[in-house]
């Protein structure tokens, strides 16, 4: 068993799980997302991002390139949080938008998942 592997697939899963937490529910009701779930989400996320730098082969450039998107849309997300907190008042358009972008890393963190399991599946033992 690969420690490594195992490692980065818990944290690529968890990544993908937590996402999927947060994006749940109705996008125009902000009591269904919770603000700590996105933070878990964001933090997960980078630490995923971490572990697939060092794979230097070309399904981990393309697993580093979706976990990329991911972060930037869950800072977009998280941006979009504090600004609607602090700035103008969650409205429902602020609060589609930051589930607009949890669920454009929603998709990131499918194709990551995806692929992470498609190389599982046809490694060798």
């Amino acid at each position: 068993m690969n420690l490594e592997k195992v490692i980065s697939g818990f944290f690529i899963i968890l990544a993908f799980t937590l996402n999927f937490g947060f994006f749940y529910g109705d996008p125009t009701v902000i009591a269904q997302h919770s603000r700590y779930e996105l933070m878990a989400a964001i933090v997960i996320n980078l630490i995923a991002t971490i572990y697939k730098l060092g794979d230097k082969t070309q399904l981990g450039a393309v697993l580093l390139a979706t976990s990329l998107v991911a972060d930037i849309q869950l800072f977009g997300a998280g941006a979009i949080w504090l600004a609607g907190s602090h700035l103008v008042g969650m409205t429902d358009e602020i609060v589609t938008a930051i589930v607009s972008f949890s669920g454009g890393a929603l998709l990131a963190n499918i194709v990551s998942v995806f692929l992470f399991s498609a190389d599982v599946i046809k490694s060798k033992r």
